[in-house]
């Protein structure tokens, strides 16, 4: 909190935020345009703008604020003690990040928060949002209910994630995650949020391994493959 507190510097400078980023955005489902305005004064939300590779929270950080990505991409990563990273989730624009730890009262964060690229991002006070303001509003119910939807597909997502790195092979791994993503997209083609190394870490693989692998599956005609695009051409999956 104390971080978030001394750093956090308003971006907008007085002026109103452009209500059309929130509109699709997943915390604000349901809610009608013209009540995200009085919702946001409600909340008392704070705005601010990272460069690439800052970081917005620390390992170890308490925290009671969530954050809403704006513009850009929020990375969620976990370190060890000896360096080895794993990538837990990619965090698109619309989409809030540490709902959990905001909502734990001294809970310390396990993981780390960081820009992936030039990111704005929009900070909630946990208080204000779990407290239902006096007017007992009925947006401020829907928010309510949007995060516990949020926390439930974030749940999800992990669960996935432990799914695709249960095989032990590279193959199986990366066949798990890129069968998911067709899927996912109706289609054998393709892109993936992870560049090479960020798709290493998040299925904690080695990357020369990973990249060795794709090699012969492209050459086994199982896919092609150019930076995070993937076309997937057989049932081999």
């Amino acid at each position: 909190y104390n971080h978030l507190q001394m750093y956090v510097v308003l971006t907008t400078k007085g002026e109103k935020m452009d209500l059309k980023l929130l509109e699709n955005a997943p915390l604000f489902k349901d809610v009608a345009p013209d009540e995200i305005d009085a919702m946001l004064q409600c909340l008392d939300t704070e705005e601010k703008e990272y460069e690439k590779g800052e970081i917005i929270f620390h390992a170890g950080d308490v925290i009671h604020f969530i954050g809403l990505v704006l513009t850009g991409r929020v990375q969620i990563e976990s370190d060890d003690l000896w360096g080895n990273r794993s990538v837990l989730e990619s965090v698109e624009p619309g989409f809030a990040f540490a709902e959990s730890y905001a909502c734990l009262p001294g809970e310390p964060l396990m993981v780390s928060a960081i820009a992936a690229e030039p990111s704005r991002i929009l900070f909630l006070d946990t208080g204000r949002v779990l407290t239902t303001c006096p007017s007992a509003c009925s947006h401020h119910s829907r928010l309510i209910q949007n995060l516990l939807y949020i926390s439930s597909q974030k749940n999800l997502n992990l669960s996935r994630r432990i799914f695709h790195t249960s095989s032990k092979s590279i193959r199986g791994r990366l066949l798990s995650y890129l069968s998911f993503q067709a899927t996912k997209n109706g289609c054998r083609d393709f892109y993936i949020p992870f560049n090479r190394q960020q798709l290493a870490d998040y299925l904690s693989i080695d990357r020369s391994a990973m990249s060795a692998e794709l090699s012969k599956m492209r050459k086994e005609g199982i896919l092609d493959t150019d930076k995070n695009h993937f076309i997937l051409k057989t049932d081999l999956m």
